[in-house]
């Protein structure tokens, strides 16, 4: 990224059983002004994957122009498929190899409405260790289960 990041997005999601009830939340952070957003959401019955892409998904669309982004997350799932495994998933027609046939990536809705955010913004990924401290991977943590306990 040729610029320093104007926001550094960090995101978590939290799943009671998988699938079960799930959370997500994210803390969003504007560099220039200080200025923070946090928010969360959750599902009776999805999946840990599905809430770590929903949180991504529903930071970057709380943007209102074109930005530089940074993700901070705990996700290899998340960072994995946005920095690597998307490029060919699109080139197969969202589709990935399983042994000897190609079936449809799992969760094929979130990629591809991430892909189109992605696109919006000039964005960087960074990869935290989960529960290891980090304030704001904590926090959205506390809020991504308090999410899915709302369902309990």
């Amino acid at each position: 990224m040729a610029d320093e990041p104007e926001v550094v997005l960090y995101t978590d999601g939290a799943c009671s059983g998988n699938p079960g009830p799930g959370g997500w939340a994210f803390v969003m952070r504007h560099l220039p002004s200080g200025k923070e957003l946090e928010r969360s959401g959750g599902a009776e019955n999805t999946t840990n994957n599905r809430m770590e892409l929903q949180a991504v998904v529903e930071g970057l669309s709380t943007l209102k122009r074109s930005t530089t982004v940074r993700i901070v997350s705990d996700s290899a799932y998340v960072l994995n498929g946005l920095s690597s495994w998307i490029k060919s998933w699109k080139r197969n027609g969202w589709k990935r190899k399983e042994g000897s046939k190609m079936v449809e990536v799992k969760n094929v809705d979130l990629w591809k409405r991430l892909d189109e955010l992605v696109a919006e913004h000039e964005v960087e990924f960074s990869k935290i260790k989960g529960h290891s401290g980090h304030p704001e991977n904590e926090r959205c943590d506390e809020m991504a289960v308090a999410e899915w306990h709302k369902f309990k």
